[in-house]
């Protein structure tokens, strides 16, 4: 991805899988003329596999002319508290709950530091002082994701080269901007999740539905897929999965591959500061007209409706409109990315406006196109980089739509990655009728797997079934369908049954393609505390000798010790052999501790005490403690009659209610943002049984309710709906914690990242 997927030769070798005379991509992004210099190839690698190329990288150019780029850590205000809190010998349980009520961010807040220190006073104000002044000064040095130096000649002769804390890594201590000022060759090998996902799922479709498929050749422009796009129907899919993504997927309804390379990077700092997002979605719409502020930029502007979304937009209109050169225009880009470090950017301000209004382009789109490059200086999206990342979003997409159960299985088996945990996702695969079944020491393996479901449906047609035409493998004929040898009287004739029988067909068949076809068990991997290489190690080669029949043949069998067989029973994994966990909790903990030999067949056994079998709530919560989820059910599940009878609606309801109207609602806290585009605005996304409400929570109410706000998992929130092109909010008024007498497991969640 990045600048090489603007090259034709990467493309035609298979480095990238992005084809530049297809997209319209600028080379110059790539090499130019007056860049002295090698270009920057950033390669996306299976997360899993990373290691496995970063050690063919040592092999192939050997450890004198190969090694990984340094990078400096910096304070931020989590780290400055708790460095400085340590210095000044403040109590640790103190500076770890400040610590952990400051965003990764933001600056050191009086406020905050006062509210838990028990009023502030001289050593509070001490530690604000001084957090404050390390913010941002450098911590120590960390090796890079991913970025290696390449030469033909010794690094050594150059830098010192030393062995990483990390085995099988050296580095050098320069980091990646020492690099690029020096003119050196640096390529960066970058593991990406959502690639070990389609590898897993493309293994999972070969194995189960005998379909082989790769990126090149998933089917392209697929109706029903961009159907599910523009429902925000994309929980797991990548790119497209956030909260702000799906609010802007039902706006601009993306119908094709270039919409979701549109799409990927339109929320993103740089068209929100630059004010471009607004004005594009109008003219999609049909609400504004197209329109160029100069005839010669309609060619670099035409494919995004006049507006520019992209660095590489950006560059073209340099050197369309202000006579830059291929070179200074790709110095512009570097300088767009320096400019909160070294403030380079402002001396292209009076050459790219003057030059501008020169041609008769108005000062004020010449003045908001500088103010967008600035906002690029945040986080400038490459069209270059959407185009790349585009192809994963569709084909993660494709997959949800066409077989969710394969799709989650492999999301599951790719974690950790992506925006949501893994409860979220066994969640929403179980709102979407996808069976999720729990783990199983007789039957899971480490990983997640796939299992003959409840209803196994064929595998959809690989093409369209037309009267005549036959049917696609494991689909029946429409030959089949019976008809009657007569049409009774004011009935379709013959043909028109024949028509209507097989509308009727494709029908069943496009529901049941929406059907899982096959059930997920969930893995071991999942059971915290447990290790693979010695804990399913055992119970593996166990199981492969005979089955386990009875709690006792597996604890003499498996051999584990007391802490993983009780957390294996608490977490319902011993279900197949006992099915009551307090049951099963109390054999392996008395077969482990008296060492007792396995029971012969009839023997009698001592009296076990009568536990009380575990309520749901119970069986919920003692499944997120041992495996942070739950395939029995959502922990608001088993509270939704108490929740009612506060007149607290589910999150479905909420998403039908009116524009403008008040309501109070309750959900788990999986996900809080703060956008530096924002204003100070907090999004928080809260999810229950049925799916997820979104708030919007303006900073005056964060502030008044900071402490709930930061750390609440369990919420409760007064405010307005705010509903517009079927994308609902619930806008805050007030936050508070709802008054239940058990409330619900906490749970863990994504905060300001």
């Amino acid at each position: 991805r990045g600048s090489a997927a603007n090259s034709a030769v990467c493309y035609c070798l298979g480095i990238t899988a992005v084809d530049p005379t297809r997209v319209d991509l600028l080379f110059e992004r790539f090499l130019s003329r007056e860049r002295a210099e090698p270009p920057d190839i950033d390669l996306d690698i299976m997360h899993e596999r990373r290691e496995e190329v970063i050690q063919f990288v040592y092999e192939k150019y050997g450890r004198d002319r190969a090694a990984m780029v340094a990078n400096v850590v910096r304070y931020r205000s989590r780290s400055a508290v708790r460095e400085v809190g340590k210095a000044l010998g403040l109590p640790e349980t103190a500076v770890d709950r400040l610590a952990k009520r400051l965003s990764h961010y933001d600056g050191v807040d009086p406020d905050t530091v006062g509210q838990v220190l028990d009023g502030g006073g001289p050593a509070a104000a001490h530690l604000v002082r001084l957090a404050g002044e390390i913010q941002d000064f450098p911590r120590h040095l960390s090796i890079h994701p991913g970025g290696f130096l390449l030469g033909h000649e010794p690094v050594h002769d150059l830098v010192p080269i030393e062995n990483a804390a990390m085995p099988g890594r050296t580095v050098i201590q320069w980091d990646k901007e020492d690099l690029e000022d020096l003119g050196l060759f640096k390529v960066d090998l970058l593991g990406l999740g959502a690639l070990t996902q389609l590898d897993l799922s493309f293994g999972l479709l070969k194995r189960h539905y005998r379909r082989t498929l790769s990126m090149a050749t998933i089917p392209e422009g697929d109706a029903a897929t961009y159907d599910m796009i523009c429902r925000s129907d994309t929980v797991g899919v990548f790119q497209i999965e956030s909260r702000a993504q799906m609010a802007m997927l039902p706006r601009l309804r993306p119908r094709s591959y270039y919409d979701l390379v549109i799409e990927v990077s339109i929320v993103r700092p740089g068209p929100i500061t630059g004010g471009m997002v607004h004005p594009y979605l109008r003219r999609r719409n049909g609400e504004e007209a197209v329109v160029y502020p100069h005839p010669c930029l309609e060619p670099v502007l035409k494919k995004t409706l006049g507006v520019p979304l992209f660095q590489e937009q950006v560059m073209q209109l340099a050197m369309v409109a202000a006579d830059y050169t291929p070179g200074e225009a790709d110095q512009l880009r570097r300088d767009m990315a320096a400019w909160r470090r070294s403030g380079r950017i402002e001396r292209h301000r009076d050459r790219l406006v003057s030059r501008m209004t020169a041609k008769g382009i108005a000062p004020e789109f010449a003045e908001r196109v500088f103010g967008q490059i600035r906002g690029f200086g945040d986080y400038g999206f490459p069209e270059s980089h959407a185009a790349s990342f585009a192809l994963i979003a569709y084909a993660t997409s494709w997959l949800r739509r066409h077989y969710p159960d394969v799709f989650t299985c492999a999301l599951l088996n790719a974690q950790p990655m992506g925006f949501y945990a893994p409860a979220t996702i066994v969640d929403d695969a179980r709102r979407h009728g996808i069976e999720v079944r729990p783990i199983d020491v007789t039957c899971s393996d480490w990983h997640c797997t796939l299992e003959p479901g409840g209803e196994t449906p064929s595998p959809p047609a690989r093409g369209r079934t037309g009267a005549g035409g036959s049917a696609g493998p494991g689909q029946p004929s429409p030959a089949i369908v019976a008809l009657p040898l007569r049409s009774p009287p004011n009935q379709p004739s013959g043909s028109q049954r024949l028509f209507e029988s097989q509308r009727l067909l494709q029908r069943r068949r496009r529901s049941t393609e929406q059907t899982p076809r096959l059930a997920v068990r969930m893995g071991l991997r999942y059971v915290k505390g447990l290790s693979e290489s010695r804990d399913w190690a055992r119970i593996e080669a166990a199981r492969g000798q005979a089955p386990f029949d009875s709690v006792e043949d597996f604890v003499a069998r498996a051999g584990l010790d007391e802490q993983v067989s009780t957390r294996l029973a608490e977490a319902g994994a011993l279900a197949g052999l006992e099915q009551r966990r307090r049951d099963a909790l109390w054999q392996v903990r008395g077969l482990i501790r008296t060492h007792a030999p396995v029971l012969p067949a009839g023997a009698a056994r001592d009296e076990t005490p009568a536990f009380a079998d575990l309520d749901l709530r119970e069986t919920i919560a003692w499944d997120y403690r041992t495996s942070a989820h739950s395939p029995r059910g959502h922990p608001l599940a088993a509270l939704r009659e108490h929740l009612s009878a506060l007149r607290l609606p589910d999150a479905r309801t909420v998403s039908s209610m009116r524009d403008g109207r008040k309501t109070r609602y309750a959900g788990l806290v999986i996900c809080r943002q703060r956008p530096g585009t924002a204003g100070g605005v907090v999004f928080m996304t809260l999810e229950d049984e049925t799916g997820f409400v979104n708030l919007v929570v303006w900073s005056r109410v964060f502030d008044a309710h900071a402490l709930i706000a930061r750390t609440a998992s369990f919420l409760g929130v007064t405010g307005t709906i705010q509903q517009a092109a079927g994308v609902v909010h619930l806008v805050a008024d007030t936050l508070w914690r709802p008054e239940l007498d058990r409330g619900p497991t906490a749970v863990g969640s994504r905060d300001f990242h």
